[in-house]
Order: C-alpha cells, then structure tokens, then sequence
C-alpha cells in the first residue's frame, strides 16, 4: 500500500492541511484506491488529526455520519492514522514530493 498526499494548497477550508489516498499495490484490491481521508491541524494548535471516509446523512433533521471504513481489530484505526501522518510528515520534511 502506498500513502499518497494531496496538499491543500487553497487553504480552504481553514485548518485542513492536505487529502491521503491509499493506493493498493498487492493482494486482491491491487490497482485501486481508497480516498476521503484527510489531514487537519487540530484547533487548539496541539498536533494534527485525520480524518476518515464518511458518509453524511441526516435523520429527523439531525445530521449524522456513517464511517465507511470500519476497524475489525482494537487499534486499527490508530495504526493507519499514524501511517497517514508520518506519510504527510515526510512531505514537510522534504523527504518526498507531494502530488498535486
């Protein structure tokens, strides 16, 4: 699997620092990708967050969230996560190129 980012180059909305894709290179989902995560500079100035691919939509005019990628073991969700990050954090740190 290959973490691609996408910086956010409009600074729009404020706060979101870049879009990750997951780019499969084996396996049965080789040639293809998972998008809608994305890296965001946490409010409070205390590091940064990813958010996950969702779904919106809305019940009895409250607007839920439907998570579309879901752990089957504790701790997933954390490793990939950190993956995305260390991924951006190489961008910043020049070690590879960001894609546009």
């Amino acid at each position: 699997m290959i973490v691609r980012i996408l910086k956010n180059t409009t600074g729009s909305p404020v706060g979101k620092l870049a879009e990750a894709e997951l780019h499969f290179t084996d396996g049965p989902l080789a040639g293809l990708k998972l998008v809608g995560f994305a890296i965001w500079e946490r409010k409070n100035g205390g590091g940064r967050n990813v958010t996950f691919p969702a779904r919106q939509y809305t019940v009895n005019g409250d607007r839920r969230s439907f998570a579309l990628l879901r752990p089957i073991s504790e701790g997933a969700h954390d490793t990939l996560r950190q993956t995305i990050l260390d991924a951006y954090d190489q961008i910043e740190a020049g070690a590879v190129e960001a894609t546009s």
